[in-house]
């Protein structure tokens, strides 16, 4: 058995194993418990300006990403493979699956359903040979299971990152000359549309 990291350049870089996926997808929905419940809604309803998003969109985001992206395209590439195209994502349909609901209410949803997706994951019971087969993606051709799988543990990471960078966004006057020093108040970056 090889060791998960593999040489790039300089950097060392993990394959993409099912039960290290599976173990930090597990973990996302207390991670966000712990942060987020009973804050003030001044941190959970705050957003970094315009059209940018707020820490309780991003987790009605993840809710969507359950119900549309995860499990349904793992199923249509074990399913289909190359010959239907994947359901392209609704980048603005997490409005539908916040409307109305607490912040409670949305962490309570996104637990429920990352724990029955992963118990649907886990008994897929996937080979080395799954994870190689290939589905067409809208924008960026054929991919591979383990290409989702991988890009499902790194999407909750970019959106843990997200909420941390727009929670310190709300202190950004407040800490006044130490702002330089902070990287999550340089952190300007955000996802493109998939």
């Amino acid at each position: 058995m090889g060791h998960p990291a593999r040489e790039r350049g300089s950097e060392k870089t993990m394959e993409q194993k099912l039960e290290h996926t599976i173990a930090l997808l597990a973990r996302t929905p207390a991670t966000l418990d712990a942060l987020l419940r009973d804050l003030p809604e001044a941190w959970t309803l705050s957003n970094e300006g315009g059209s940018t998003w707020s820490p309780c969109v991003v987790v009605a985001h993840l809710i969507q990403g359950e119900h549309q992206d995860w499990l349904p395209r793992a199923r249509m590439i074990l399913d289909s493979g190359e010959t239907r195209e994947l359901v392209p994502f609704e980048r603005e349909g997490h409005v539908r699956y916040g409307q109305g609901k607490t912040l409670a209410q949305l962490l309570d949803e996104f637990a429920l359903l990352r724990r029955d997706n992963l118990d649907e994951l886990r008994e897929l019971n996937l080979t080395t040979e799954d994870m190689k087969r290939r589905g067409r993606h809208p924008s960026f051709g054929s991919v591979t299971l383990s290409e989702l799988l991988a890009t499902w543990a790194a999407h909750d990471l970019t959106h843990l990152h997200q909420i941390s960078r727009i929670m310190a966004y709300q202190y950004r006057e407040a800490v006044g000359p130490w702002t330089r020093f902070l990287g999550v108040m340089q952190c300007a970056g955000h996802s493109e549309a998939a």
